[in-house]
């Protein structure tokens, strides 16, 4: 068991116990729940620390820990004032909270899209971090544009003739895709998406007030003849993920790379090009950014730290030419100023190390051996369901015989968590899907016997 579930699993207990005793009763000492419950006197004060800031217990050093006096529940007011006052917005909040809902107790899940603390550099980002606290400036105002060096970085991975000048460090994807529909494109105006796609990115453009317009795809990527219809529309945006897509895992053929970029410039439009998956290449690597042959600023890329490295690394880049980035840091000076320094100084410590390309070449080699487990376990267990098999990133992506809904509930029963294909899609779906993340789960024995799971709730 890990020190943080520990610490929630003791502070359970200690909630229990809380609630059995009266007011000013004094709670078993730290050195009896250790002896008791075998946990570390860490953990134990980690727990207890969580109890007080709840309100529930008060400490007093030298004496014990004791249960503080019941608050009474504050009295709930009545918000249907903003149901009036809140205006229409087409954004479904299922969609969002999906992203990132926690699975239940015990469950193993498949419906995440970060990966595994065992995959995760923890030691290298925790040697990054103690590395730039000790720099003098740690704690300066940073630059509103990124740190030098790290915005050379990013300039780097991306290619071409891109230089440092050509970045905005970010936090995160998520928000400097918000960022940019927010930059690029008016409300009410249309914004062209591959469809499916990924769902934080539909709930981006709908949040910044853009209409959603789904051009299909196939195994090669979006497909050139739908979308020159439907840059007719008027759309001066598209949003695409050539070199991974989520969740389909197709990467965009050579030959319609050119064409893509081509269909945009006659059309005076921007793409904005999502790179999540850059380092998530495991039977092969990304196809090269398509920033990196646009000399004349169709292209603004994106891309991340947060998905090869660790949830809580909310560290990415917008490059872009021209004066569109100008237009993306006025946005970010309105939005937050500046990434924290301490991030950037860690990230760019983590990026500069041998640690880095080592965990890379292992997390390749740990995705392919994920992805190749579950992919045969589901051809075993569903034989019924179509499974993609894609080169990069995360994810499995599924046609099913019967209602997802029905597939998802039942597993959930049987202890799988699971993303809905429907929630990546604009418009009406073309069939039932399900998207399965090969990288949340524990280990190969849990993602086999997830299979075997969904195989029972696939007969259910």
């Amino acid at each position: 068991m890990s020190e943080s579930s520990t610490v929630a699993w003791l502070a359970d207990r200690l909630r229990t116990e809380v609630a059995r005793l009266a007011v000013g009763e004094r709670l078993p000492s730290s050195r009896d729940l250790v002896r008791k419950l075998g946990v570390s006197p860490v953990s134990v004060a980690r727990a207890v620390a969580l109890l007080a800031a709840e309100g529930l217990v008060l400490t007093r050093p030298g004496t014990g820990t004791f249960v503080a006096p019941r608050r009474a529940a504050p009295a709930r007011g009545d918000t249907s004032w903003q149901t009036v006052t809140l205006p229409s917005r087409p954004l479904d909040p299922l969609t969002v909270t999906d992203l990132l809902s926690a699975p239940p107790d015990g469950a193993i899940t498949m419906a995440g899209g970060y990966l595994h603390p065992s995959l995760q550099p923890t030691r290298p980002l925790a040697a990054a971090l103690a590395r730039a606290a000790r720099r003098p400036d740690a704690w300066d105002r940073a630059p509103s544009q990124g740190l030098a060096p790290l915005r050379t970085l990013f300039a780097r991975m991306a290619g071409g003739d891109l230089g440092p000048e050509d970045v905005l460090v970010t936090g995160g994807g998520q928000g400097a895709l918000a960022m940019a529909f927010r930059a690029l494109a008016v409300p009410g105006s249309p914004v062209l998406m591959e469809s499916p796609t990924y769902q934080g990115a539909l709930a981006a453009a709908r949040a910044a007030g853009l209409r959603p317009v789904p051009v299909p795809l196939d195994a090669n990527g979006i497909r050139p003849d739908l979308l020159a219809d439907a840059f007719g529309t008027g759309a001066r945006l598209l949003y695409l993920q050539p070199g991974c897509h989520n969740p389909t895992g197709a990467a965009l053929a050579a030959d319609r790379r050119r064409q893509v970029l081509e269909l945009a410039r006659a059309a005076n439009a921007f793409v904005i090009e999502d790179d999540f998956a850059r380092h998530l290449g495991h039977a092969a690597p990304p196809p090269p950014p398509l920033v990196a042959d646009d000399p004349d600023g169709t292209v603004v890329y994106l891309t991340s730290l947060t998905k090869p490295a660790a949830p809580s690394l909310r560290v990415g880049a917008l490059i872009a030419r021209g004066p569109v980035l100008e237009r993306l840091r006025a946005t970010r000076l309105v939005d937050d100023f500046f990434l924290p320094r301490p991030l950037q100084e860690a990230a760019l410590e983590l990026l500069s190390t041998p640690a880095w390309d080592r965990h890379l070449r292992a997390l390749s080699a740990a995705l392919a051996d994920r992805r190749a487990t579950l992919a045969a376990a589901l051809a075993r267990e569903t034989p019924q369901w179509t499974v993609s098999q894609p080169a990069t990133g995360l994810h499995l992506w599924l046609a099913l015989d019967r209602a997802e809904e029905e597939v998802v509930r039942e597993a959930r029963t049987q202890g799988v968590t699971v993303v809905s294909g429907r929630g990546h899609f604009a418009a009406e779906p073309p069939g039932p899907h399900l998207r399965l993340s090969f990288a949340a789960a524990a280990d190969l024995a849990e993602l086999a016997e997830a299979a075997r799971r969904l195989g029972q709730a696939a007969r259910d």
